[in-house]
């Protein structure tokens, strides 16, 4: 059964007809029929169009500012907000109310969260910057895996709703992401509210079976005119299921990369959605590096580039030969817990297909030195590394300052 729902006090009764999808119309469909009837009936707001965005709509603010009125955001210290521009008003709420706010990274691109930190005495005008897409830019810092965030309550955005919670976002599924990968970082708990900011016409009837099992579902939906009180029932995702998780989803998200390797190392199964069919290919990849990087190790000197210095150092030539000519790239790994033995940084270096030609370990300094082919190779592993946490500690993965010739690694190597 659908929740309460309650008009709200001052509001008129709604003045749109609501969307009817068709029965048995797709969740493609009801977007469609959403972003149309948005679009055709005036209703629509900056920017537009509303097509294949959480829409912003006329009315936003005022759907917004009815969060103030729920205990669950009264009591709540710290909210995350999704940066989509009908939730603006949610997000200066917080900041307003002295909250900790939370704000997904735009497709999680640079790590999961920012945290938004109005400078000290900030006027209402700063605020109001701090709440938009250009404040969340200037006056936040990141918030890593190991920020150790405890989330409140949740807002996000969506396309469509019904009144019985079921939610249907623009169809890229970061929300649903978001969520999960919180649910793996233990910042939200099973009893943690999530709300929803739309318009009226934008609560519709959705069939259950449209549903998965990865979908995240709402609690409270707050409209320009009403505040429905969902009372769902339906279990919210219980953290990442990876087997619905592709290659290309992996590598357009750093921070995925990091969850992933962290749950494998404690057991989980993280076979991704596209693996099954290579499991058998990878597996015997990873021998065959595994045992050119055992043959290959011994302790040596490493000298004078990448800011080595004279430090013993353990080194996994696989490429006894660099092919090409010119300069190869080489990549500095630091902030390594001083109980990370070498064996694991190759394993993740593996997980995340960034295997270098050659890797300089110096455990002792807390750091390490891959060397690549090209740069353009070893921007793909910094990219692919970013936000890779080992035993608790973020690493800090670039370009080393100083860059050395094929020549000189090939000498070293055979030193």
């Amino acid at each position: 059964m659908a929740g309460a729902v309650r008009l709200r006090a001052g509001a008129r009764p709604r003045l749109c007809p609501p969307v009817s999808p068709p029965p048995g119309a797709s969740k493609w469909e009801i977007r469609e029929k959403v972003w149309d009837y948005l679009e055709g009936s005036g209703l629509a707001d900056f920017p537009r169009p509303v097509h294949r965005r959480i829409p912003n709509f006329k009315g936003s603010h005022q759907a917004c500012c009815s969060i103030k009125e729920l205990d669950v955001f009264q009591r709540a210290r710290e909210i995350k907000v999704d940066p989509d521009k009908p939730l603006e008003g949610v997000r200066l709420a917080a900041l307003q109310a002295r909250k900790t706010l939370l704000v997904p990274t735009p497709r999680l691109r640079t790590g999961l969260f920012n945290k938004i930190v109005p400078p000290p005495d900030a006027t209402k005008e700063i605020l109001r910057i701090c709440a938009t897409s250009q404040g969340v830019k200037e006056y936040s810092v990141p918030v890593g895996l190991d920020g150790k965030a405890r989330v409140d309550l949740v807002v996000v955005g969506s396309v469509a709703v019904s009144e019985k919670g079921w939610r249907i976002g623009k169809g890229e599924g970061y929300a649903d992401m978001e969520y999960a990968m919180m649910v793996s970082m233990g910042a939200v708990q099973e009893d943690t509210p999530v709300i929803t900011i739309v318009h009226d016409c934008q609560v519709v009837d959705i069939a259950e079976e449209l549903l998965g099992d990865h979908d995240l579902t709402v609690d409270y939906i707050l409209t320009p005119t009403r505040t429905i009180k969902t009372n769902c029932k339906r279990p919210k995702p219980q953290g990442i299921i990876w087997h619905k998780v592709s290659y290309e989803m992996l590598g357009k998200i750093p921070i995925l990369k990091s969850l992933r390797y962290r749950e494998k190392q404690s057991g989980k199964d993280v076979t991704l959605q596209d693996e099954h069919s290579d499991l058998a290919n990878a597996n015997t990849l990873a021998a065959l590096n595994e045992k050119a990087m055992a043959e290959s190790t011994r302790p040596q000197a490493a000298t004078g580039s990448a800011q080595m210095g004279q430090h013993h150092v353990e080194s996994d030539s696989l490429s006894p030969r660099l092919e090409g000519s010119g300069t190869i790239t080489t990549v500095y790994v630091g902030n390594i817990p001083p109980s990370v033995r070498v064996s694991e940084l190759k394993c993740a270096l593996r997980e995340f297909r960034a295997a270098p030609l050659r890797l300089s370990w110096q455990g002792a300094q807390h750091r390490a030195f891959l060397d690549y082919k090209d740069k353009a190779t070893a921007e793909s592993a910094v990219s692919s590394l970013k936000g890779l946490s080992l035993r608790g500690n973020t690493l800090r993965v670039e370009l080393a300052k100083n860059q050395r010739s094929k020549e000189q690694v090939e000498i070293n190597s055979q030193k």
